[in-house]
C-alpha cells in the first residue's frame, strides 16, 4: 500500500482539485468563439521553472513559442551528451570540465537579434515574441552590445540526438511544459535516454476544448518537420560559392524563413537532432495526445518527412469508457485522480455537445477510430496497482499484441496515477526505477545498429 504520506497527500491534491475544476465547470470560459482568443498554456497557480540554456545539472534548457496565433510553445532539453561526437570518446568528467570552463566555445556569445522579434496583433491581443541567436565575432562582443551566455552549437564536435516529443498530464485542464514536476522529469528522461526532449505546452481547457490540444501535437510534429527541412536548406546555401566568404553559416541559418516568415532554423535542434528517430511520450491525459498524434503520424505518411515516430511510451493514460472495468469499479476512489473527478475533467475538455464516455478521445477500445492498429508504432505501456485507469490501458494494449506491435506493459506494485511525474513523488526510488526501464526499452528503438547503446 502506499505511505501515510502519500495518502494525506492525496486528499490534499483531491482536495484543491476538485475544487478548481468545480470553479471552472460552474463559470465556464469558452473563448474558441472568440476571434482574438489565443489560449492558455499554462495555470497562475502552478509552479514554474526557468528555462536556463546553459547546461545546468547536464541539461540546457530553451523556450520558444511556435505558434504566433495562439499559446501553444515548447520548452527543449538538451543533454550535454550533444557535445560529444561519438568517434571520439570523450569521458563523462571530461565533458563536465568542459561544460564548467569560462572561455569554452560551449558558452559562446552571441547578441540578441531585435530585428528578429515579431510582436504580432491580431484582435488587439499581443502575439509571439521570437528570440534568435546570432554569431558574433571572436571578440565576443555583439553590435547591440548585449551578451547571451547560453549555449550556441559551433558546429564541431557535435552529436545527433534522437527527439523525444513529451506531453504533460494534468487532465486536460492544468500543468504546462515548463512547471516544475514536468521540467525536473524531462531532465531525467533527457539524460537517461541521451535524447533531446520536446515538452509541449498544449493549450489547456476549458478555454480550449477537444480537439485544440490534440491538434496542437500535430502541429509540433509538423514543425518539427518544417525545422529538418530549414536546416537541410541552411546547408546547402552554405555549400553555394561565395556564400561562405560573406556570412558565416549561423548567419546564413539565421535568415532562412519560411514561406511566411514567421520561422527561422532552431540551431539546437539543427546541429543536434536525428528526427528520423522521433518518439513520443505522454503522461496521464499527456498520453492521450501521445496516442492521437502516432495515429495521425501512421495516416500522414510521407508528407511528414524526414520526421519518423518511431516508438510511443504511454504513461497511466487518461483512458475511460461507459462500460467500467473492473479496476474502475475496485478503485474508483483511488489516489490523487478519483473516477467522478476525472468525469468532471472530461467535461470540461469534450464539447458538451460531443461528451460521451466513449468518445475516441477518450476510450481507445471504440471501434473506427484511425488506422488499423497493426501499422501503429511500438508502444510501452505504464500502469500503476492502485489506479482506476489501469484495465483500460492494459486492454488497449493487449489490442496492440494481437495485431504483432511490440505493446508491453510495466506494472509498479504499491504505485499510484503519475507515481513516475507528481512533484511530491518525483525523487521516490520508484520514480527512479521507471525512468531507467523506460531508456532500456526507448534505446531499442532509438539505436542505429539495433544494440542500445550502440548510437
Amino acid at each position: 500500500m502506499p505511505s501515510v504520506g502519500v495518502k494525506l497527500y492525496s486528499v490534499f491534491f483531491k482536495f484543491l482539485l476538485k475544487h478548481r475544476l468545480q470553479s471552472r465547470i460552474q463559470t465556464p470560459i469558452d473563448q474558441s468563439k472568440d476571434p482574438n482568443h489565443f489560449g492558455v498554456s499554462t495555470r497562475p497557480d502552478e509552479s514554474i521553472a526557468a528555462s536556463n540554456p546553459s547546461f545546468v545539472d547536464a541539461v540546457a534548457t530553451k523556450d520558444i513559442h511556435i505558434d504566433p496565433f495562439t499559446s501553444l510553445s515548447i520548452r527543449i532539453f538538451i543533454p550535454d551528451t550533444c557535445l560529444v561526437n561519438s568517434a571520439t570518446k570523450h569521458s563523462k568528467s571530461r565533458v563536465s570540465a568542459l561544460i564548467g570552463s569560462e572561455n569554452d566555445d560551449l558558452y559562446r556569445r552571441s547578441s540578441y537579434d531585435s530585428s528578429n522579434v515579431s510582436n504580432r496583433q491580431v484582435g488587439g491581443n499581443v502575439g509571439s515574441r521570437r528570440n534568435s541567436y546570432a554569431t558574433v565575432g571572436d571578440s565576443g562582443k555583439s553590435e547591440s552590445g548585449g551578451s547571451y551566455r547560453g549555449y550556441l552549437p559551433s558546429g564541431e564536435n557535435c552529436r545527433k540526438l534522437p527527439v523525444m516529443l513529451q506531453f504533460h498530464g494534468g487532465g486536460f485542464v492544468s500543468g504546462s511544459s515548463d512547471s516544475v514536476a514536468n521540467d525536473s522529469f524531462c531532465r531525467r528522461i533527457a539524460k537517461l535516454c541521451d535524447v533531446i526532449v520536446v515538452a509541449v505546452g498544449y493549450r489547456l481547457a476549458p478555454e480550449n476544448r477537444f480537439p485544440d490540444a490534440f491538434e496542437d501535437g500535430m502541429k509540433v510534429l509538423h514543425w518539427l518537420a518544417k525545422q529538418a527541412n530549414l536546416a537541410e536548406c541552411g546547408k546547402s546555401m552554405g555549400n553555394v560559392r561565395g556564400v561562405g566568404a560573406e556570412l558565416r553559416k549561423g548567419e546564413v541559418q539565421r535568415h532562412i524563413a519560411d514561406s511566411f516568415g514567421a520561422s527561422m532554423v532552431e540551431p539546437w535542434l539543427a546541429a543536434h537532432g536525428d528526427l528520423t528517430r522521433c518518439v513520443l511520450l505522454g503522461v496521464s491525459c499527456g498520453a492521450n495526445i501521445a496516442d492521437y498524434v502516432a495515429r495521425k503520424s501512421v495516416e500522414a505518411g510521407r508528407m511528414l518527412d524526414p520526421v519518423k515516430v518511431v516508438a510511443q511510451v504511454l504513461m497511466y493514460p487518461f483512458f475511460i469508457g461507459s462500460v467500467p472495468t473492473h479496476s474502475e469499479i475496485r478503485l474508483a476512489n483511488s489516489y490523487f485522480y478519483d473516477k467522478p473527478m476525472c468525469i468532471l475533467a472530461w467535461k470540461l475538455f469534450l464539447p458538451e455537445e460531443e461528451f460521451s464516455l466513449d468518445h475516441p478521445a477518450a476510450n481507445p477500445l471504440v471501434p473506427d477510430r484511425g488506422p488499423p492498429l497493426k501499422r501503429m508504432p511500438p508502444t510501452l505501456t505504464v500502469v500503476a496497482e492502485h489506479d482506476w485507469m489501469r484495465d483500460r490501458a492494459i486492454a488497449y494494449s493487449e489490442e496492440l499484441r494481437k495485431v504483432n506491435v511490440d505493446a508491453p506493459v510495466l506494472e509498479y506494485k504499491d504505485a499510484v496515477h503519475e507515481f513516475a511525474t507528481l512533484d511530491m513523488l518525483l525523487k521516490t526510488p520508484q520514480a527512479q526505477a521507471c525512468a531507467e526501464d523506460i531508456a532500456i526499452w526507448v534505446k531499442k528503438y532509438i539505436s542505429l545498429r539495433g544494440h542500445e547503446f550502440s548510437y
